[in-house]
C-alpha cells in the first residue's frame, strides 16, 4: 500500500462540471493521459471542445448504470481514479432523493468494483472520492475535521456519507482510497443555479441596469467558501500522495450569504446593493446544515495544501467574469 500511481493515466467522472473542468485542465497540463466520463452526449462534445488535440478520451456513462460504470473504470487502464460525478445540488437532492442516492452514493460501490477489477490487471490504483462538508450536517461543533462524526441533514449529504464510508471500507481492506471532504468552493465556472453565481451575475446585471432586484432564501446562512482551483489542487495532491487518507479541505473562515451579496455589489460600485435583495421563504431549504467551517490542518501538514485565494478575491473574480459577460451581450 502507498504507491504513487505508476501509470500517468487518470480516469475522472463528472468531468463536465466545475471541478471536472479544472481537474482536466490540471492533469492535461501536467502530461497525464485522461479518460473522462460525463453524463450525456452533449457533455462529451463540450469537454472535447475545451481540449482539442489533447490526450483525452471522453465517454457518456449514466452513473446509475452500475454495469456500464464499473466496466468503464475497469477498462480505463488508470493509475488514478477521481470520482466527482453525482448530483451536485443539495436543493435538487430534496426533489429527487432516489436519483441522488443512486448517482452520488450507490455509484461509488460500482466505481470501487471497477477499481478492484482494474487492480487485478495492473496493480495498485489510487481512488479519490470528492466527499462534501454536507456529510457533517448537524455537527455539534465547529470547525469540523476528519474526526467529526458524520450527521447529514439532506439526501445529498446522506448519499455522500454512504460513499465516504464505502471508501473507508475499501481502504480498511488494503485499497488506496482517499476521501477529500470539500467545503463550498466557487468560480466563474459554477452554474448560475448556485447561489454564489446567482449573486455575482445579479450584481453585474444590476450595475448595468438590466436587473432591479435579487431574490434569495436565508441571507444569514454561513458557509466556508473557497476558490475551486485550490480545491482541485487538493484532489490531485491526495491522489498522488504515497499513503491514502481522509482530508478536510476548507479555508477555515465562514461568511454569510449576506456577506457575499455585499462583496459582490461593492465590486461593481453599487452602494445600496443590500436594498436590491429580497428574501423569499420558498427558497429556504427544508432542513439546512449547521455552521459548516472546516479545519484543514491535516491537508496542510500531510499534503502541503493551502488555499491561495481568499473570500473577497474569489467574489471579485466571479463578479468580473459576469461583468464581462454582460458587456459582451
Amino acid at each position: 500500500m502507498g504507491e504513487v500511481p505508476a501509470s500517468r493515466t487518470a480516469l475522472v467522472t463528472g468531468a463536465a462540471g466545475q471541478d471536472g473542468s479544472y481537474l482536466l485542465d490540471r492533469l492535461l497540463d501536467e502530461g497525464w493521459t485522461v479518460r473522462a466520463l460525463v453524463r450525456t452526449a452533449a457533455d462529451v462534445a463540450v469537454v472535447r471542445g475545451r481540449h482539442p488535440g489533447a490526450a483525452l478520451e471522453v465517454a457518456a456513462v449514466d452513473l446509475r448504470d452500475g454495469a456500464a460504470l464499473s466496466s468503464a473504470v475497469a477498462g480505463s487502464g488508470a493509475g488514478l481514479v477521481v470520482n466527482l460525478g453525482g448530483v451536485s445540488s443539495v436543493a435538487r437532492s430534496w426533489s429527487d432523493p432516489l436519483e441522488t442516492a443512486e448517482a452520488s452514493g450507490v455509484a461509488v460501490a460500482h466505481v470501487l468494483a471497477g477499481v478492484r477489477a482494474l487492480e487485478h490487471e495492473r496493480g495498485p490504483v489510487h481512488l479519490v472520492q470528492a466527499s462534501s462538508a454536507e456529510v457533517f450536517g448537524t455537527a455539534a461543533s465547529a470547525p469540523q475535521d476528519e474526526r467529526t462524526p458524520l450527521a447529514p441533514t439532506s439526501p445529498y449529504g446522506a448519499a455522500k456519507a454512504f460513499a465516504h464510508h464505502l471508501v473507508q471500507a475499501h481502504r480498511a481492506r488494503g485499497g488506496l482510497g482517499s476521501n477529500v471532504v470539500l467545503y463550498n468552493h466557487e468560480s466563474p465556472r459554477r452554474p448560475p443555479t448556485f447561489v454564489t453565481r446567482k449573486i455575482t451575475a445579479a450584481a453585474a446585471a444590476v450595475a448595468a441596469g438590466r436587473q432591479d432586484e435579487l431574490v434569495l432564501g436565508d441571507l444569514d446562512v454561513a458557509r466556508d467558501w473557497g476558490w475551486a482551483p485550490d480545491y482541485v489542487d487538493a484532489l490531485v495532491r491526495a491522489g498522488t500522495h504515497d499513503e491514502p487518507g481522509d482530508y478536510v479541505v476548507a479555508t477555515g473562515q465562514a461568511h454569510t450569504v449576506r456577506d457575499l451579496v455585499a462583496a459582490a455589489f461593492e465590486r461593481v460600485g453599487v452602494d445600496d446593493g443590500r436594498d436590491r435583495v429580497r428574501s423569499d421563504p420558498s427558497f429556504v431549504r427544508p432542513v439546512d446544515a449547521a455552521l459548516l467551517v472546516g479545519d484543514a490542518r491535516r491537508a496542510r501538514e500531510v499534503l502541503g495544501w493551502v488555499p491561495t485565494v481568499g473570500f473577497e478575491e474569489m467574489v471579485a473574480r466571479m463578479v468580473d467574469h459576469d461583468v464581462a459577460l454582460v458587456a459582451a451581450g
